[in-house]
């Protein structure tokens, strides 16, 4: 039965001048700018929080380029996301969920009232508008057996009337992230609009008999897609592998006129992943990303161009030791714009279109939603300091054109993250960061949080986040130090495939460095009063960290954390996993159980706190179970945390909340001073 279970939605006090977990879970959320076709205007998303309702809420704003205060849309009320222009920047088109399902709404360019374009038997997933305005180009999930959307709400419909539960499979995936897979692909439709802008006729489906997603499931975006300038073309990333596409991360390039006919796969030669499409603005080039190697997580993927029609590919950089994860054209259609981690910031560069020159344009923190129109640059942009800003412009020239969350974050006196460097596994250099306490005075000493990051190639970056702030932390008293070990992307290809095949000792090699130096630098660092705490891989290091190096840690904390490898790899939702094993378990059994953390459950001591979601189909539930369960055998002091309505991620906001107060009444437990 569930025991002392804390009031939901309480909130921790922090220190003063620091970040409470209310605040934090509160704050506006900016994403997604859009300019104008002139340049003059951003069109953006802000995530506000239903605290009551226990969920986020999506609104649309504008703001001038030039200046001005930003405004809320009134077609936000009922909700409003991915907001779009027309091409001539006379609409915006939005998706919004306010009819009942989610469907395309189109409002005039102020923002004032808006009329509900599609009323289509499924919702829309993802879309875009054609150049000319007369069409739109939608992600609809259907069955796709069926002829007509209407059959696959019938069958939905069907299925869910049914007192029956019995469900077979034939191949995998059974499950996607956090549900069961129900057979339904995205399909790409043709939606003609008549001379008033609405719906006409039912949408054409481009992707018919098609066995594949566009964009992929469960968390791809439209950038999976584009239509070419003079929309007489989309070109899509997808694979078509079939019953063998869960055991390949293989996607390819595809060009099919909007009018409907074959697909022509146009990145056939390319084992490996080709995404990201885009369109030079006028329409004779196409650019994308292209990985180099087959299931190989962390491969940093090459800069291609080409003709519009995909002829005379050619590698634009290959020597830039980097991996970019989105990719745009700058409006004057001279340079490719692109993200990638980069020594622990996310940085925004560009690359030369003909040279492949590649310059960085900004510095420390986390670029993101980059877009460039009428020579005009914007881009959403974070840090440890601060969450993220609308910015124009790049380095000194660089402007702010929001300042949401200003009058909370005027309250706050939130340390600035220290870097430092260190020999590392192979006496390679590892970076990391440390943080003081909030309010921290010399003389005094504070004890400690490792957080450990996940993934594994998910490195930290000097980005806000939601989920794992170190100013949670900082804020509650604690120093805080964070290391991107061997494995992290940023680095250089050699730096993160380090892990491959060494998951349980060459990353916690880097671990034990990092915190022996971050302790020897800063000794207002009590490393008596210490904990360690992931989450994911976190998690999994976390449960090696209990049997291999538990001496420093007077407590852990394991969220969604591994606990026997093989069982994981054959269980959770990615089927090409196991290639960071270099294959399945049972013809490297030898290998998984060397970095199997509940082999060396006999070592285990420490305290450890164990958090887990009942909808986590990417480390399933079991592993948490099995992990609170050796730690009662064993007779350790433990703690469980079942979220029966979230995922791999604690996402709603009061869950978030009353997650991250287990978290902080159990290290305050195991740190308290004598």
């Amino acid at each position: 039965m569930a025991q002392a279970a804390s009031p939901s939605g309480v909130d921790v006090q922090p220190v003063p001048g620091g970040l409470s977990l209310r605040a934090l879970a509160m704050m506006e959320r900016v994403s997604d700018p859009r300019l104008s076709p002139d340049g003059r205007q951003v069109l953006y998303s802000v995530r506000t929080t239903d605290w009551e309702g226990n969920r986020g809420v999506n609104a649309l704003w504008l703001v001038d380029v030039a200046g001005g205060v930003p405004r809320r849309l009134a077609i936000s009320d009922g909700g409003a996301s991915s907001g779009r222009w027309s091409a001539d920047g006379s609409t915006i088109y939005f998706l919004s969920s306010r009819g009942g399902s989610n469907q395309v709404w189109r409002a005039d360019a102020d923002g004032m009232s808006a009329v509900q374009l599609t009323r289509l038997p499924v919702d829309v997933g993802a879309f875009r508008v054609s150049p000319s305005g007369d069409a739109l180009i939608l992600s609809l999930p259907v069955f796709v057996d069926c002829e007509t959307l209407q059959c696959t709400r019938d069958r939905i419909e069907a299925e869910a009337r049914t007192p029956e539960t019995v469900a077979g499979y034939d191949r995998l995936p059974l499950r996607q992230f956090d549900r069961w897979n129900d057979g339904r692909r995205q399909h790409l439709f043709l939606q003609p609009l008549n001379g008033s802008g609405l719906a006409d006729g039912p949408p054409n489906d481009l992707m018919a008999g098609v066995d594949a997603d566009v964009p992929s499931q469960p968390q791809g975006t439209e950038d999976a897609f584009v239509v070419s300038p003079d929309g007489r073309a989309i070109v899509y990333s997808t694979q078509t592998q079939g019953a063998g596409e869960a055991f390949t991360n293989n996607a390819d390039l595809f060009r099919v006129a909007v009018e409907g006919g074959p697909a022509i796969n146009l990145t056939d030669d390319n084992a490996a992943p080709d995404f990201a499409p885009a369109f030079s603005p006028d329409g004779r080039r196409l650019a994308w990303l292209a990985g180099r190697r087959e299931n190989v997580g962390g491969d940093q993927a090459r800069l291609m161009i080409a003709e519009a029609d995909g002829s005379n590919a050619r590698v634009l950089v290959d020597d830039w030791d980097r991996g970019p994860g989105s990719l745009t054209w700058s409006s004057d259609g001279r340079n490719l714009l692109a993200t990638a981690s980069d020594e622990g910031q996310n940085r925004l560069f560009r690359i030369d279109a003909r040279t492949g020159e590649v310059s960085p344009l900004t510095g420390r923190g986390a670029a993101s939603g980059v877009e460039s129109r009428a020579g005009v640059l914007v881009y959403a942009h974070d840090s440890f300091a601060a969450p993220a800003q609308i910015l124009t412009g790049t380095g000194d020239a660089a402007r702010a054109l929001t300042a949401h969350n200003a009058e909370a974050l005027g309250a706050l006196a939130l340390p600035d993250a220290q870097a430092f460097t260190f020999a590392g596994w192979n006496g390679e250099p590892v970076h990391g960061w440390v943080f003081q306490p909030v309010g921290h005075r010399d003389g005094q000493t504070h004890p400690a949080v490792y957080l450990i990051h996940g993934g594994p190639k998910s490195p930290w970056t000097e980005s806000w986040s939601y989920r794992w702030n170190p100013h949670t932390y900082t804020s509650a008293g604690y120093a805080v130090v964070m290391v991107n070990f061997h494995g992290s992307p940023g680095y250089g290809q050699a730096f993160t495939d380090a892990i491959n095949d060494h998951w349980g000792d060459r990353p916690l090699e880097d671990l034990q460095k990092g915190w022996e130096a971050a302790l020897a630098a800063n000794p207002w660092i009590d490393g008596d009063r210490a904990c360690a705490l992931g989450a994911s891989y976190g998690g999994y290091m976390v449960n090696m960290i209990a049997g291999k190096w538990n001496g420093p840690w007077d407590c852990l904390v394991n969220h969604a954390g591994v606990f026997d490898v093989p069982q994981l790899m054959n269980a959770m939702d990615i089927g090409n996993f196991i290639w960071e094993f270099g294959g399945p378990s049972w013809e490297r059994m030898e290998l998984y159980r060397r970095f199997s953390p509940g082999d060396f459950v006999s070592d285990w001591e420490k305290p450890m706190l164990v958090l887990h979601g009942s909808r986590d189909f990417r480390v399933p539930l079991e592993q948490g179970l099995a992990t609170f369960s050796a730690l009662q055998r064993e007779g350790i002091p433990s703690r469980f945390v079942h979220v029966p309505d979230e995922n791999h991620w604690i996402l709603k906001p009061r869950n978030w909340v009353d997650w991250q107060r287990e978290i902080l009444d159990w290290t305050a437990r195991w740190t308290a001073e004598p």
